[in-house]
């Protein structure tokens, strides 16, 4: 066949086949149905939540406070507030105080004055001018000043610098004073939370809190970032309102990863696994609401027949809902938005 009337012919037959086409849809639109797209519903598995907020914080159980025996001033800060740090990391250099250090002093000296008497004491019972009772009162002595000095050397009067380190791998919480500033005996220098021991304090909504209990399993994430979630574990829910947030508080034990994904102070909502029920697995799209509730469409001999559900786990895609759906009948998804009860519908190949 001459190629100048093959090509022709080819659009012709197109034209013709695109022309059906359209007329199919032309006559599905005169007919009044609507095209739309279907989806098969499935009983599932899904788990009520209750919604709370907070952040991340050092675990009071396993966080302490930096503090020393004696009296000082604080001569050098080495680390800075929420810093991780080493063990044997340096944190503090304390000069002692000046009494501590007198003390000290005056320990030594009462050492080598016993020291010296029970030498003497000893020649002189060699040479029987002392008796036994004053031999053994002169080793008490020594005794006695080597336990005075042992303890003005725990005091730190025995250095003229003392250097604070970490215990352990951590975290500086708060510093509890800062340079060149005097402090008396047993005064918190520093707060100090060891890695991996961070909890979730969360705040969840009164009316939440009597469906929590101490186990449930927690997801939770980070606010800010892509850092993905983890699971904790509700160790405690509080008895009473805090006055600022107005939120009931509620603490979660982290896992161990999430203290190498956060720091003490981020930000964190999580979701409380409370329940697990079964309802229908539908796409959202599916999902309507009106002034009547929410509701979806089922196909039904070619119409769309309304029916009303609950939606009971409206988070991701898809979404649960409870009704009376039918296992067999295929739920309306595109196009569902343009239907009432009861119209005509045909479904779209796409």
């Amino acid at each position: 066949m001459n190629r100048s009337l093959l090509l022709p012919l080819l659009c012709l037959l197109l034209a013709a086949c695109s022309h059906g086409a359209a007329d199919d849809e032309e006559a599905a639109v005169a007919k009044g149905q609507v095209a739309v797209t279907t989806a098969t519903p499935v009983q599932q598995s899904f788990h009520d939540t209750v919604e709370a907020w907070g952040s991340a914080a050092g675990d009071p159980q396993r966080a302490r406070a930096i503090s020393l025996a004696h009296g000082g001033q604080v001569v050098a800060l080495h680390v800075t507030a929420g810093q991780s740090v080493r063990r044997d990391q340096p944190l503090l250099t304390i000069a002692p105080d000046p009494a501590a250090r007198s003390a000290y002093q005056q320990a030594q000296s009462a050492l080598g004055l016993a020291s010296g008497e029970l030498k003497r004491t000893e020649q002189l019972v060699a040479q029987r001018l002392a008796t036994q009772s004053q031999l053994a009162t002169a080793r008490k002595a020594l005794a006695d000043a080597q336990a005075a000095l042992a303890a003005q050397r725990a005091l730190g009067g025995g250095s003229a610098q003392e250097t604070v380190s970490a215990p352990a791998d951590g975290v500086v919480g708060t510093l509890g004073v800062g340079l060149g500033e005097r402090f008396a005996a047993n005064t918190p220098l520093l707060g100090f939370t060891p890695a991996h021991a961070l909890v979730a304090q969360l705040g969840v909504q009164p009316e939440d809190g009597a469906k929590l209990r101490a186990g449930m399993s927690v997801q939770l994430r980070s606010v800010y970032g892509d850092q993905a979630g983890f699971v904790g574990t509700l160790r405690m829910i509080g008895q009473s309102i805090d006055p600022q947030t107005h939120l009931l508080g509620a603490q979660v034990e982290l896992p161990a990863e999430a203290g190498v994904a956060l720091v003490a102070g981020a930000a964190l909502d999580a979701q409380i696994r409370t329940a697990d029920f079964s309802a229908w697995a539908v796409p959202r799209a599916a999902v309507l609401h009106d002034e009547h509730g929410d509701y979806l469409f089922e196909l039904e001999h070619g119409h769309a027949k309304r029916i009303d559900v609950t939606l009971r786990s409206p988070g991701g895609d898809p979404v649960g809902v409870q009704g009376p759906l039918d296992a067999r009948a295929k739920v309306i998804v595109l196009g569902a938005y343009e239907l009432a009860d009861g119209d005509a519908v045909r479904e779209s190949a796409r």
